[in-house]
């Protein structure tokens, strides 16, 4: 073997032990932070509405296989039944196994199962990580970019919170992206086999949400756009279009197979679930958005936008707009060229994954909530194409001294942000979900909610149970559902003292602020505990004089 070839096979050896090593190191640690961390995390709104709906279809699926054994189940005596059930346009791919998970194991207690659920989101969000490395690794041909962007996912706030505790948009995140991922393998190197693999990764997102169904658009769309700029033959057309055939037949099949409300009438059932997501009215709560308190469904055009802005890091943000800038500036001055390339084909696919949604949400007014949740699926598109970005400017700084310095600034500025933010994380530890990127607190607590979810009522509930040794707890707060849901992962000894009375009759009254973000009167009590994060106040604890 003549040396120049051997040095060149020893040094692609290195560097794949050197990738395996970083990779696998890289996710054992995201592993282990996860189990550090899981159990810190309170009970959400939407945790009991989600748990219930699988049990609807756990007793559907346990009355098919065995009538008189369900009935003799006292836990299924006052599950409803699935005809009828109000959240049957919910898919329960996630949730469903949870709840059997738990039963197997013999989990009994609400704290238990709530720590079970927050481990197995986490374990999914950390499935979709991964699905991020491997995008980002193809999408900027190199792994160690890829592995930036990756982390640049558990590198936000927000995101990191709700991957404990957020079964829906973080796990439809999770296989949103896991889609992508499979889709850009199928427009790689076409196979039936890749065909199908993808079919199943898109009936898993449909399968929890059922805006899943934009995975199906994207796929016909890249498709074809394979097929008129990237395939060099009739044979290559023809196989495109036999993987097309073959991924939509495996989807529906997949899609009905793992939503039990389908089975009855899969073509009718899913129509309706889908005709109830476009007219989407559930909720017609309130919000406070920019100072105002808004109707949900009245919301400005520019509601995602600026939520997005204002949670995402800058440098993040910045790297994002500077990527967008280079795809446009590649696809406008040269499209044909440019989409002749499966990098540019890529291009589309990530502008795409990242913008038709929020355009969709801006131009049909949907109804969204909480922040910009429902959007969340958009978020690794934006991590894309912020290192698309980063890597524009690294490369141009190759190009001269000038470049080279304002690329090593931008590193450096951009490393301190992430360093900052991971800091005010441990900080703000197990409230991250209320992380703002630039505004400062007393503004950002006077224009937009805080803690939405909820969470902070474990903290302040452990403390009260902490101090105060009374055998009953009188408490009340603005709305009692928070504190009930919260009291499922208090201790149950703790949690037997709690009662939920009235305002007037309460000894302590607890609120995070959600749409009253101006103190509260004296007349309330006396504040004695108060939960912070990012120099925010999140929620109050207040004692009622003479109780």
């Amino acid at each position: 073997m003549p040396f120049p070839r051997l040095r060149t096979y020893l040094g692609e050896f290195f560097s794949g032990r050197q990738r395996a090593f970083y990779v696998r190191g890289y996710f054992a640690l995201l592993l282990l932070v996860g189990l550090l961390c899981f159990r810190d995390y309170g009970v959400s709104w939407d945790e009991e509405v989600l748990r219930s709906n699988a049990m609807v279809s756990a007793k559907y699926i346990a009355g098919m296989v065995a009538p008189a054994w369900t009935a003799r189940q006292p836990k299924f005596a006052t599950v409803h039944a699935i005809e009828g059930n109000r959240d049957n346009d919910h898919g329960v791919l996630f949730e469903l196994p949870v709840v059997v998970l738990a039963k197997v194991l013999g989990v009994n207690d609400s704290r238990d199962y709530y720590l079970l659920r927050h481990l197995a989101v986490f374990l999914v969000f950390a499935g979709g990580v991964w699905a991020l490395y491997r995008l980002g690794s193809r999408y900027l041909r190199s792994w160690r970019w890829g592995l930036l962007v990756s982390f640049g996912l558990v590198l936000s706030p927000r995101f990191f919170a709700e991957s404990f505790y957020n079964g829906t948009d973080i796990v439809f995140l999770a296989l949103f992206t896991l889609g992508a991922y499979t889709l850009t393998r199928l427009l790689r190197r076409p196979s039936l086999a890749r065909a199908a693999v993808h079919g199943l990764a898109t009936a898993a997102a449909v399968d929890v949400r059922i805006l899943g169904v934009l995975l199906v658009a994207l796929t016909v769309g890249m498709l074809l756009l394979e097929s008129g700029f990237g395939a060099t033959g009739r044979p290559r057309r023809w196989l495109l279009a036999r993987a097309l055939a073959v991924y939509l037949t495996v989807l529906p099949v997949a899609v009905v197979a793992g939503w039990p409300y389908l089975w009855a009438a899969p073509v009718q059932h899913f129509g309706d679930a889908l005709l109830r997501f476009s007219r989407y009215t559930a909720w017609d709560g309130h919000m406070l958005y920019l100072g105002r308190i808004i109707a949900a469904r009245q919301l400005p055009w520019h509601y995602a936008p600026v939520w997005i802005f204002v949670t995402t890091p800058l440098a993040y943000t910045a790297a994002f707009l500077l990527g967008v800038g280079g795809v446009l500036v590649a696809l406008l001055r040269r499209p044909i060229a440019h989409l002749r390339t499966f990098e540019g084909r890529l291009d589309v696919l990530i502008l795409g994954w990242f913008s038709l949604p929020i355009l969709l949400v801006i131009g049909l007014h949907s109804v969204i909530y909480d922040g910009w949740r429902h959007l969340y699926f958009v978020y690794p598109a934006l991590l894309l194409l912020a290192g698309r970005g980063a890597q524009l400017l690294w490369h141009a700084g190759r190009r001269g001294v000038l470049l080279r310095r304002l690329a090593v600034a931008a590193a450096v500025v951009a490393g301190l942000e992430m360093a900052y933010t991971a800091g005010r994380m441990v900080g703000a530890h197990p409230q991250e979900q209320v992380y703002f990127s630039f505004l400062p607190p007393g503004t950002a607590g006077r224009l937009f909610e805080c803690d939405y979810w909820g969470l902070s009522y474990r903290q302040g509930l452990e403390w009260i149970a902490r101090h105060d040794s009374a055998p009953v707890l009188g408490v009340a707060a603005p709305n009692d559902g928070l504190i009930e849901k919260n009291l499922a992962l208090v201790r149950r000894p703790d949690r037997l003292r709690f009662r939920l009375v009235g305002a007037a009759r309460a000894r302590y009254y607890l609120s995070a602020y959600r749409t009253h973000p101006a103190p509260y009167p004296d007349s309330i009590g006396r504040e004695i505990y108060r939960v912070r994060a990012y120099g925010l106040r999140v929620l109050s604890v207040f004692r009622r004089p003479g109780r």
